[in-house]
């Protein structure tokens, strides 16, 4: 099981069923993954940073069992990793700092380049979270098989997602990812939220988070392996209680206009 996965910059590889998508690079427990410019060729370091500014070997990443380390080898530039769901949060790593821990579950590196900065993203899927039910004392303990965070924005996607069957304890028609998005935009945190990003967001969940075995349906279009998608985690975060009533208090209220008066 990945501890990390890295989304390298570059341009996206072609998929066969849409719009191409970055090449992931998946490292577990004791995996390493080395970044900078490298060789002419790019091929002495994992995920290339074709800067002149960057160093050939410019850091290394290193995955941990539910974390990850960064280590900077410049001499003389400090690198900044960014919490992604965080509201400007972010760690600065000092020059030649080895295995510096990084707490966040969705990260940026910020590396400064001659052409402005440079910067991958690097997302923690596997970070645990303490079972509520576990008792403090009881010796080791219960750490839930589905680490998610309640404050991350992936996770209101799934509350919107689950709302409808929530509220009405029947087989409600989900809603789509457009329909998410404009759930959730008068939260702060969710303004600029967009249907690309709501289906970002559902992909992760499905393969990082949940860890769905979609397999290949054949003659589906797009259209409907999301579709299916969206079913399965719906499912899956109902059946085994990830999503639950008191959870409705994180989205936006829905607050029904005042009937206007009527002047006879």
């Amino acid at each position: 099981m990945e501890t990390i996965i890295v989304q390298p910059p570059g341009p996206s590889a072609p998929a066969a069923d849409g719009p191409g998508r970055p090449a992931l690079l998946h490292m577990g427990p004791g995996d390493v993954a080395e970044f900078g410019r490298g060789t002419p060729g790019g091929r002495e370091v994992a995920i290339l940073l074709p800067d002149p500014g960057i160093s050939r070997r410019a850091g290394r990443l290193e995955a941990a069992e539910d974390y990850w380390r960064l280590s900077n080898f410049s001499r003389d530039a400090a690198y900044v990793v960014e919490n992604l769901e965080g509201a400007g949060e972010y760690i600065t790593v000092a020059p030649r700092r080895l295995g510096a821990p990084v707490p966040f579950e969705f990260s940026r590196v910020v590396l400064p380049a001659l052409n402005g900065t440079a910067e991958f993203k690097v997302f923690a899927p596997q970070h645990a979270y303490l079972d509520e039910r576990s008792a403090p004392g009881a010796g080791e303990q219960t750490v839930h098989p589905y680490a998610l965070d309640v404050t991350a924005k992936y996770f209101l996607v799934l509350v919107a997602l689950c709302e409808p069957r929530l509220r009405e304890l029947s087989d409600s028609a989900l809603p789509g990812a457009g329909d998410i998005a404009e759930r959730l935009r008068p939260l702060d945190s969710c303004r600029g939220l967009t249907r690309s990003a709501v289906n970002y967001h559902i992909d992760y969940l499905a393969s990082a988070k949940l860890r769905l075995d979609l397999g290949d349906e054949p003659g589906a279009d797009g259209t409907a392996r999301t579709g299916a998608k969206r079913a399965r985690l719906a499912s899956l975060a109902l059946r085994f209680g990830l999503v639950r009533e008191e959870h409705l208090a994180l989205l936006p209220s829905r607050r029904r206009p005042a009937p206007q008066e009527t002047h006879a």
